[in-house]
């Protein structure tokens, strides 16, 4: 079958620069794609590559739409090469969409997902999470590795005190400490929860870089705290990586630059791994896309990773 096939770029400014181990991001930029179908059924696909988790840049993807036909096949959609995860992605959604037999309905989920809302790096979270939870978010994600260690750790332990009973909190350092670095941190947290028993760190996200995985394999046994994976398992052929060479405990897993959804679902069904579901800044399109594959295959029904819409300014919470 045939779908004619058009697309048009976008730019996205953040409130407030996010800050990350991997720098400050003002715009986000992606590309909308519209797939039609010769009975004129319709399909949306995003394609928001982050190209310092490992994904390709916009200006690829930008390439490799400008280089197609008006009308395109399911062999070209099912054939883009693996350098281009989120053109996976993004197509392959619209398809699916497109596609979709049953007619969706609107009903209400017995197990609604729960979301984790990010915090701002620094001396910011420390009011930025009150808002969010009166917004009934109860899963905080806070970035950490941006500043000093022993100034972050003081922020830290100032922060959980602040913490309702009930609150959730991950702490995201991008692969952005050292060994030492990451055993303090690992140490503190157990230290804090040993304090408070009512305190749930759920995780500290990625440690240290995709390189270090034994070291990371090493912490993950010798400390309560757990570690979960996000840079090192952005791309498919990362996570069966990782899962294939020993881990068993968290994978962030990153629809919109993972790479094709079919096979996703595929590995995860088949290895029904503990996944955490995680935001890329994506429109509602791609976050539509995400949230039905979180949906399908959140076995331990963690909090996704999409509480993000306050870090654009078309949301007010």
């Amino acid at each position: 079958m045939q779908y004619k096939f058009h697309f048009h770029p976008y730019k996205r400014q953040f409130i407030r620069p996010l800050q990350t181990n991997h720098g400050t991001w003002d715009i986000r930029e992606g590309i909308i794609i519209h797939l039609v179908s010769e009975t004129g059924n319709i399909g949306f696909g995003e394609i928001a590559p982050i190209p310092w988790f490992g994904s390709e840049t916009i200006e690829q993807a930008s390439e490799f739409c400008q280089q197609l036909p008006s009308q395109i096949s399911e062999e070209i959609i099912f054939s883009i090469p693996d350098r281009l995860p989120t053109c996976q992605f993004g197509f392959e959604s619209a398809w699916k969409m497109l596609n979709e037999t049953l007619e969706i309905e609107k009903r209400i989920n017995p197990n609604p997902l729960k979301f984790s809302a990010l915090l701002p790096a620094g001396n910011a979270a420390l009011n930025a999470w009150k808002c969010l939870w009166k917004n009934g978010y109860r899963t905080f994600k806070w970035k950490i590795s941006i500043n000093p260690i022993v100034e972050e750790i003081a922020i830290f332990e100032s922060f959980v005190q602040a913490l309702p009973e009930g609150a959730k909190l991950r702490l995201d350092a991008n692969g952005g400490l050292n060994y030492d670095e990451a055993n303090l941190w690992l140490f503190t947290c157990d230290r804090m929860m040993a304090k408070n028993h009512s305190l749930d760190i759920e995780f500290i996200e990625q440690p240290l870089p995709p390189s270090q995985f034994i070291e990371m394999l090493e912490l993950g046994n010798c400390y309560g705290t757990k570690i979960a994976l996000d840079e090192s398992v952005a791309t498919l052929e990362q996570l069966e990586t990782c899962y294939q060479n020993g881990w068993c405990s968290i994978f962030v897993i990153k629809p919109g630059i993972i790479g094709s959804p079919s096979r996703l679902r595929q590995f995860c069904q088949q290895y029904q791994i503990d996944a955490v579901f995680s935001s890329v800044f994506e429109t509602d399109i791609g976050r539509n896309a995400a949230l039905r594959l979180a949906e399908e295959l959140s076995l331990h029904k963690r909090a996704v990773g999409f509480g993000i819409n306050h870090w654009f300014s078309e949301d007010n919470s």
